[in-house]
Parts: C-alpha cells; sequence; structure tokens
C-alpha cells in the first residue's frame, strides 16, 4: 500500500498563516517589559550553544577480517558490497538558533515560546501555546519519504510522555513498526523460503535494537543466534566487540545498548519507523538474495539511579543488507541470516566518550556534553529525517537539530 500524502505529515507544509503585527508587537513588548535587551533576547530564543569540539576522526574502513573469505565454494568471495561498519554520532543540542527562532515564530509560534522563560511565554498573546500535538497514527512507510517530518511543537518529555514533542509520537510501538513486504519467490529462493528469510530478519532487529535485556547493556543472544556462523569473521568480530569495545570494534554499529550504570529506559515503548526489501543480487552478489532494512528507533532515557526524572531521547538509524547465500554456490547454514553492508547514525550520543559498547545520551541539565566540550565540527542533523540515504550525512561528530 502506498504511503498516502495525507497520512504523511513530514510531505506537507504546515499551512499556518502568519502571526499578526499585533501579536508580534506583544510579543517584543512582553520581552521588553521583563528587561530583555538584545543579548537577552537571544538568550531567551535559545540555549547557549557549546563550544568548539575538535574534528571527529572518519571511523576505519571495515578491516578484511570481516569479510567471509572463503565462504564462496566456487570463486572466491568478492569484497562485501557497500559501506563499510559505520557509526556516526551527533551530539544533542535543544533548542534553536536566534535567526531560525525569529523565522518560525512568524508562522508557528508554539515552536518557539515553548523554550522561553516561564515568566515572558506567560506574559505572551493568549493562543501562542499549549498547541495540541496530533497523535494520529502514521501509514505505514512504503518508500522514502520525499521531506522530514515538519516541526512538532516543543512540548518537552516527561516521564509519563516521553515521546512528548517528538515526530516519533506518531509511529508505530516497537515490533509493529517492522512491517514485512509481501514475500514473493526471488533469485533461488521460493516464496516461502523468502518469507521465512523476512521473518528472520525482523526477529533480528528486535533482538538488537528492541530486546528489554539488551537496551539494559546486556549481551545480544538472540541476535548472535541467527547471524550464520559459517560468516565466522563477523560472528567472532561482533563477540569480540561485545568483550573488548574499542573504536575500531564497536558493537553499537549493529545493536542498541546503554550502560546501565549510566541510563535507563523510560517506559517500554521505542517508537520505530521504517522499511524492508528484497532483490536478487547481481554482479558480485550473484548467488545471494539481498534484504535491505533502513529503519530508525527513537529512544526515551533518563538518568540511572533514583529520583532522576529528565527525559532525553537517543535516536537511531540502522541502515543493513542482510543476505541469504545459495547453498549451490556457497558454504552457508540454511535459515541463518548474513550480513552484506550496515551503516548507522546515532542522534544524541556524546562525541567525548571513548567507545565501550554504549550509547551515552546527554540531558538538559548537564549543558549536552558540559561547558568545557568542544563544539562538534560537523554540520547540524536532523536525526528524524529519512528522506535522505545515510551515505549523503557527514561522518563528523555533529550536532542534531531536535531530539
Amino acid at each position: 500500500m502506498e504511503d498516502k500524502p495525507s497520512d504523511q505529515r513530514s510531505d506537507q507544509p504546515s499551512g499556518e498563516p502568519s502571526v499578526s503585527d499585533a501579536e508580534w508587537a506583544a510579543f517584543v513588548e512582553a520581552a521588553r517589559e521583563q528587561g530583555l535587551g538584545t543579548e537577552a533576547q537571544e538568550k531567551a530564543l535559545r540555549k547557549a550553544k557549546p563550544p568548539k569540539r575538535p574534528k571527529e576522526p572518519k571511523r576505519p574502513k571495515a578491516p578484511k577480517s570481516q569479510e567471509p573469505a572463503g565462504w564462496r565454494t566456487g570463486p572466491a568471495w568478492q569484497e562485501m558490497n557497500g559501506r563499510a561498519d559505520r557509526r556516526r554520532r551527533v551530539r544533542a543540542v535543544v533548542g534553536v538558533t536566534l535567526a531560525a527562532a525569529l523565522a518560525l515564530v512568524a508562522v508557528r509560534p508554539q515552536l518557539v515560546t515553548g523554550y522561553l522563560p516561564e515568566n515572558v511565554a506567560a506574559a505572551l498573546p493568549s493562543g501562542w501555546t499549549d498547541l495540541p500535538e496530533d497523535t494520529t497514527p502514521l501509514a505505514a512507510e512504503t518508500v522514502r519519504p520525499t521531506a522530514p517530518p515538519e516541526e512538532a511543537d516543543p512540548h518537552r518529555p516527561t516521564l509519563k510522555e516521553p515521546f512528548r514533542g517528538s515526530p516519533a509520537l506518531r509511529w508505530a510501538d516497537g515490533a509493529a513498526g517492522i512491517e514485512l513486504p509481501a514475500a514473493k519467490a526471488t533469485g533461488w529462493m521460493s516464496k516461502t523460503e523468502v518469507a521465512k528469510a523476512l521473518a528472520t530478519t525482523r526477529a533480528f532487529l528486535v533482538a538488537s535494537n528492541l530486546d528489554p535485556a539488551v537496551l539494559g547493556g546486556g549481551k545480544p543472544e538472540k541476535a548472535l543466534g541467527l547471524l550464520d556462523p559459517k560468516q565466522s569473521d563477523l560472528v567472532s568480530g561482533m563477540e569480540k566487540a561485545l568483550a573488548k569495545p574499542s573504536e575500531r570494534d564497536d558493537p553499537t554499529v549493529l545493536f542498541s545498548r546503554f550502560s546501565p550504570a549510566e541510563a535507563r529506559p523510560v517506559g517500554t515503548v521505542v517508537k520505530v519507523r521504517g522499511r524492508m526489501s528484497v532483490e536478487n543480487g547481481k554482479g558480485k552478489d550473484a548467488g545471494l538474495v539481498l534484504i535491505h532494512t533502513d529503519y530508525t528507533f527513537v529512544y526515551p532515557v533518563t538518568k540511572a539511579g533514583p529520583g532522576a526524572a529528565s527525559v532525553s531521547r537517543t535516536v537511531v538509524r540502522r541502515q543493513i543488507t542482510f543476505s541469504m547465500a545459495d547453498p549451490a554456490s556457497f558454504v552457508a547454514t540454511p535459515g541463518k541470516l548474513g550480513v552484506s553492508a550496515w551503516d548507522s547514525n546515532i542522534g544524541n550520543d556524546d562525541c567525548n566518550r571513548p567507545e565501550d559498547g554504549y550509547f551515552h545520551p546527554t540531558f538538559a541539565e548537564d549543558g549536552y556534553a558540559g561547558p568545557a566540550a568542544p563544539e562538534p565540527s560537523g554540520p547540524a542533523v536532523d536525526p528524524y529525517d529519512r528522506s535522505k540515504d545515510l551515505d549523503e550525512l557527514p561522518q563528523e561528530c555533529g550536532t542534531v537539530t531536535r531530539v
């Protein structure tokens, strides 16, 4: 079923009229009455921009040990087609710059007033705040969107409403967001075999990105058990990364994990949106049936320990190509998944922290990595934007426009 424009807020302009001159004057007057000069107005409209951060080095290309050499029984195995394992990290910055705020407030003042001091927001004309959020579920994503989701109202998340103010509020809950395409005979596989492969792929995504034990820092045993042990270099590489994570061996390229000593999930729901497709491999991938997956997972978290009330969100997008090998041409385990390529982008993950196998979300009260943290050098990224391929995003440590 095709996505209907009426269901895709991301494809539609807001269409709301600009505020009147009188309302804008009231806004300025309210700020003036609070004693806010030009500099103070800027501070009211945005949070201080974090200081400069050196450019994060690009991740090295996947070592040859991650290629299943000798897996093919006929001609030598070709190099993996697609991307090497990559993990892009972008630090969270909540708020907007002054220039952006002035542009947005003229069309949708609710997008800015949520970040103003309470005494200033209270002085604004009625109707400028408390815009109800649209909670209508979106239709399943079957093709790539043509634009990012429109700006949501800037309500901050709470322990009771962890997706408040997020485009993910309208996304599916957990495994329900991983819908399977209709199975049909592809390449060497029958319709029934493709259906089983799709179900196995879904099971891997659930086990690696939604399993509460894994999110809490546990080992993704179920997910590892679905990978083909004949692709031994990948499996052993993931085992090594989980046992001794490092910049080179990072398990979060495939698995979503938070340190239980640092953060814990809020509630039991993870919001998910994405799509899956199947194609017969050609050229270097001849003899493989490829399953392409592209999903975004939104994790609301709070700090570990009793009494924690601040809620932040980490937004993870993964593009993974799984493969099913023709047993007539490959040494493979029936029913198990191979992995041909993977890429990921993690929004709200502290770039300053060394790789230790976990995500490190930042929180508003901590100033997003602290006043001494250098500013990321990469451009700003919208982690909810699914209209671009991950190849189009920068690898430098940057900032997210929203979480």
